[in-house]
């Protein structure tokens, strides 16, 4: 480190799907501009997984990864949301986040730092130092209306949001969205889940910028209206930039998913159907079951990324990674492996996600419906089944069943179950049905689309370089005279 070269610390809250987008805009900063960037982790002691510490130790030199002393959180509850538990180990990690930035300040140019929404506790600490603060918001733009929106609806509305009678529009011209389909953290609003993300989204006006992992003509409407000058003046928006699709690169750096390549070599083009649930997903026992036999029934072949079952919540993998002291495979349907080799390959916990999609014998994707597995499927092109779990996954699967029409939302029954004869249905029309087809074409015009967003001069590309041009030019002492008047420089 030197202090000319301007520096950026960036700040990943826990969880995969947190990391990899942070990582890979990392990348994309010290590959196209002159930055060095610190990586500072906070965590609650779990040790990380492989896929971490493979993804940490294939940055590039000038971008340096630091874990914080864990946060003790030991008091929280088991059955605390997961949200909460991000949180809590956030704010227990303020101390020690305010040590390391003081070193990076003292050592460095220290121009900007950088966390995803949850780590809107930090912004006091880059003010402090003198940095400038900015969020990268990893869901859609419609997303981010949301979150502005929030405290404007807690104050409209008594009731549970589920119980809405009629859908929200959170923009004009956007897709109206029922309260059921509002993001999981917010659908009980006496819990401590719920309040913060209130006290979250009233901070998104805190910071001299927006990074959004989108692109406009993938959400046409969210972002007229997010970068409108009369709106954000009216509501104190900040400026807003659009730099998806920001998603990570099939690398050697991975750990090793061989078999899956080797085994999707020998299939024919675009006839695998993809299944993961992304890095936290879970499913009942009971609801695996049912999922087994449907792929099974249907015919189709399938890719089946398996984690062991969970019956009390969805988001069981999310902090964890899979005990390796019992085979997760038991819990599949006797006889079920037998039966399906060679139509199916079934790999316990992981499988290289960006390597399988890319793949010319993978024809559909059964998703969670993160963030990042959109954006991953948008890239390559790849139609889906919306099988939301946690999260804001329902609010993503509206924008992509009812606006893109890029997927085919599954029904879960009275019981919450997707039943094995619905699930025959909706592999056997992705993979082999007219729907299918249609849903194909319309992703590989958002996959040329999204080609031109990230193209020198596309809308992605201009948004990285007006930011880049700010922090190249920062003047930490100018900005500690004006920061107390909220001025903040513009692009």
């Amino acid at each position: 480190m030197d202090g000319k070269t301007p520096h950026i610390a960036m700040i990943p809250t826990p969880g995969m799907g947190h990391l990899i987008p942070l990582t890979e805009l990392a990348r994309r900063l010290t590959e196209s501009f002159n930055f060095s960037i610190t990586i500072l982790l906070p965590n609650d002691g779990s040790t990380p997984s492989n896929s971490t510490l493979s993804l940490l130790n294939s940055l590039p030199n000038s971008i340096t990864h630091h874990f914080l002393p864990p946060a003790d959180i030991s008091d929280l509850p088991q059955t605390a949301a997961v949200e909460t538990r991000i949180i809590l180990t956030l704010t227990r990690s303020l101390p020690q986040l305010r040590d390391s930035l003081r070193v990076i300040s003292e050592s460095t140019r220290f121009v900007a730092l950088v966390t995803d929404h949850f780590g809107v506790s930090f912004f006091d600490l880059a003010k402090e130092f003198g940095a400038l603060p900015y969020m990268f918001f990893l869901s859609g733009a419609l997303g981010l209306c949301f979150g502005f929106e929030l405290p404007k609806l807690d104050k409209l509305y008594t009731c549970e949001y589920r119980d809405l009678p009629e859908p929200v529009r959170f923009c004009p011209g956007s897709v109206p969205v029922h309260g059921s389909d509002f993001i999981e953290p917010v659908q009980h609003r006496k819990s401590e889940a719920y309040k913060g993300m209130l006290d979250m989204a009233g901070r998104f006006y805190d910071v001299a910028g927006i990074f959004v992992n989108s692109f406009p003509d993938l959400e046409p409407a969210a972002f007229k209206y997010l970068n409108d000058e009369k709106i954000r003046d009216e509501n104190k928006i900040p400026p807003v930039y659009s730099i998806g699709p920001v998603v990570k690169s099939g690398s050697e750096s991975e750990p090793d998913g061989s078999r899956c390549i080797e085994w999707l070599d020998k299939q024919p083009r675009g006839s695998v159907l993809f299944v993961s649930f992304g890095s936290g997903g879970s499913l009942s026992h009971e609801q695996i079951v049912e999922l087994a036999h449907g792929l099974e029934l249907s015919g189709v072949r399938f890719l089946w990324v398996f984690k062991r079952p969970n019956d009390k919540v969805s988001n069981a993998s999310f902090f964890s990674v899979d005990n390796k002291m019992d085979d997760p495979l038991a819990f599949l349907p006797k006889g079920f492996l037998d039966r399906t080799n060679g139509l199916g390959l079934v790999v316990p916990s992981w499988a290289p996600q960006v390597r399988v999609l890319s793949h010319g014998s993978t024809g559909g994707f059964l998703t969670h419906c993160g963030w990042n597995s959109t954006m991953e499927s948008v890239v390559h092109g790849v139609p889906m089944i919306a099988w939301p779990l946690f999260a804001e996954q329902k609010f993503n699967a509206v924008i992509l069943a009812d606006d893109l029409k890029v997927v085919a939302r599954v029904k879960p029954n009275e019981e919450g179950l997707i039943k094995r004869e619905q699930i025959v249905e909706y592999v056997r029309s992705l993979m082999k049905g007219e729907e299918g087809e249609v849903m194909r074409y319309r992703m590989k015009d958002l996959k040329e689309k999204a080609e031109l967003a990230l193209s020198e001069g596309g809308s992605s590309d201009k948004s990285l370089r007006k930011v880049a041009q700010v922090w190249m030019s920062h003047n930490r002492n100018e900005y500690c005279k004006n920061e107390a008047d909220g001025v903040f420089p513009a692009a």
